[in-house]
């Protein structure tokens, strides 16, 4: 997997957090995970093709969900994750993709993306069918919790 593919999703998640949430974002340490894995919570899934094939995944429990949904919405109390809460966050993962696909255009890369699926349950897995390793980026977001940059990409064969 190449860095020219991962940073521009780890500096788009991490400013567009930065703006939304209006706090402190720390970046904590990267890990490869091989096989399927566990999502914490709530994952936004976006798929991406064109110059390369793979999928990037936004991971979080479901209480930083509601969280980061509230402070979204004006500082609203999401108790559950109702329609609107879903929507907040497929529209972070909206924002952040299109943050690095630009990112990624002016590079001189060209991929084309599917809208977010969210994914919501306890003990959920994404199995990892592109026998790529992925690449693991917590962001800790202090008060409202953590959300994992989930990366993993190939060139396309």
């Amino acid at each position: 997997m190449r860095v020219e593919y991962i940073n521009p999703f780890v500096e788009a998640t991490y400013n567009v957090l930065k703006e939304v949430l209006q706090g402190e974002v720390k970046r904590g340490d990267l890990y490869l995970k091989e096989s399927t894995m566990k999502i914490m919570g709530v994952a936004a899934l976006v798929g991406l093709a064109g110059d390369v094939e793979g999928r990037v995944l936004f991971d979080m429990t479901k209480d930083t969900a509601l969280k980061v949904a509230g402070a979204m919405n004006f500082g609203e109390v999401f108790k559950t994750l109702d329609d609107m809460a879903k929507s907040t966050i497929t529209e972070l993962a909206n924002m952040i993709t299109a943050q690095a696909i630009t990112k990624l255009y002016d590079l001189g890369f060209k991929f084309d993306l599917t809208p977010p699926a969210l994914f919501i349950g306890d003990n959920m897995e994404i199995a990892n069918t592109l026998k790529v390793e992925a690449l693991i980026v917590p962001m800790e977001l202090g008060q409202y919790g953590k959300v994992e940059v989930n990366v993993a990409i190939r060139e396309r064969v």
